[in-house]
């Protein structure tokens, strides 16, 4: 199960990296966003692959529970992530209605400014 998780957690963050190096800014949103559920899944497996297991201890059974933190911090890091997200569609939509184009570079040469007309 954890070589699952890894390798999963490994493929998530090779896309994200992949992706974030794009010129387009679409695909960099997606990096980011793909980066994110790398950390979200890793954040989750630290707290130890655990299966039918209650998050609180009970009263008078066995001492097996999971830890519940990283259930919390993985909810609030999908929700700060959406945030971020919806953030940066916005902006990159701003910026291809204002220059026509979602190109990430910022030098301009007489060839595209040529094709742009």
């Amino acid at each position: 199960m954890e070589i699952v998780v890894a390798s999963s957690v490994g493929v998530l963050t090779a896309g994200g990296v992949y992706l974030l190096l794009r010129l387009r800014s679409f695909p960099v949103i997606l990096g980011l966003a793909l980066l994110s559920y790398a950390v979200n899944v890793f954040i989750f497996a630290s707290g130890r692959l655990a299966i039918d297991q209650s998050p609180i201890l009970a009263r008078y059974g066995e001492a097996t529970y999971t830890d519940p933190l990283p259930q919390a911090l993985v909810l609030t890091a999908i929700v700060i992530s959406f945030g971020m997200t919806a953030v940066l569609v916005m902006i990159g939509l701003g910026a291809y209605l204002e220059a026509d184009d979602d190109r990430i570079d910022m030098e301009r040469t007489d060839a595209d400014e040529e094709a742009r007309r």
